[in-house]
C-alpha cells in the first residue's frame, strides 16, 4: 500500500531508450505536465554517506533526477497550510529507478548517495540562482528542527 505523496510533489518515471549505440533518456520537456518554467540546469554530486540537507525555497520549484549512482531524496512538508504538513517522503532514484521528482516550493529537501558510489543529481529549477539574494532557507541535516534519521536502515 503506497501513501499519498506530499502535496504538489510529483514523481514521474523516465523512459530509457536504448539502441546499439547507447541510450537516450528525456528528462523534462516544456510540454510535460511537470514543467512550469525554466530557470537553469545544474549537476551536483553527493559522495557515499554524505548528507546534503536541509534546504527549501520560497519561490523556486526543483526537478531532481539522479543521472548516475543511486540517491535517497527526502522531502519534508513544512507548509503549515498543506494537507500533508509534516509528512516525510523518501525517494530512491538513480540507475535502478529512473524518474524525475518535482519538489514544490516550501518543501524542505535533502539527499545522499546510497550504495558504494557517488550520486550525480541533475536539478532543473524554475528560477536561476540569485547570488546576491538566494531563495534558500537552510537547516542542519542532523539534530535540527526536522526529525529525520539519515542513517542506513538495515533489517
Amino acid at each position: 500500500m503506497s501513501k499519498e505523496l506530499i502535496k504538489d510533489s510529483v514523481l514521474k518515471p523516465l523512459k530509457l531508450i536504448p539502441d546499439e549505440r547507447g541510450w537516450l533518456m528525456e528528462v523534462l520537456r516544456r510540454d510535460d505536465p511537470l514543467f512550469t518554467q525554466f530557470g537553469q540546469a545544474y549537476v551536483t554530486v553527493a559522495y557515499p554517506d554524505v548528507v546534503k540537507a536541509w534546504h527549501c525555497h520560497r519561490v523556486q520549484v526543483d526537478h531532481f533526477t539522479v543521472l548516475s549512482g543511486m540517491g535517497k531524496i527526502v522531502l519534508y512538508d513544512g507548509r503549515e497550510n498543506s494537507p500533508t504538513y509534516r509528512q516525510i517522503d523518501e525517494h530512491f532514484l538513480g540507475t535502478q529507478h529512473r524518474a524525475i521528482l518535482r519538489i514544490p516550493n516550501g518543501v524542505w529537501h535533502g539527499f545522499k548517495a546510497v550504495g558504494g558510489e557517488p550520486a550525480m543529481i541533475l536539478n532543473i529549477p524554475t528560477e536561476p540562482y540569485n547570488h546576491a539574494d538566494p531563495d534558500e532557507l537552510r537547516a542542519p541535516p542532523h539534530g535540527g528542527p526536522i526529525d529525520y534519521d539519515w542513517t542506513r536502515k538495515d533489517g
